[in-house]
């Protein structure tokens, strides 16, 4: 599958079972928890990612990205 690269913004690769990210071009090749990470660190348009998968916030903040790692 194809997904853009975060390092290069070109084409890269997803594997069909989402375990490897891989780009030929600039060849970045991490895990897909990692891909997620470090998109949720350095694009701005998707710093609330990790947000998303806590459980209920009610009366609570979800915390900086770096509580996170």
């Amino acid at each position: 599958m194809k997904i853009i690269c975060p390092k290069c913004k070109k084409n890269a690769e997803l594997a069909m079972d989402f375990s490897l990210v891989k780009c030929e071009n600039c060849g970045l090749d991490m895990s897909y928890g990692e891909y997620v990470k470090f998109i949720a660190h350095n694009e701005t348009t998707y710093s609330d990612i990790l947000g998303d998968y806590t459980g209920s916030t009610e009366g609570q903040t979800a915390g900086s990205l770096d509580e996170w790692d």
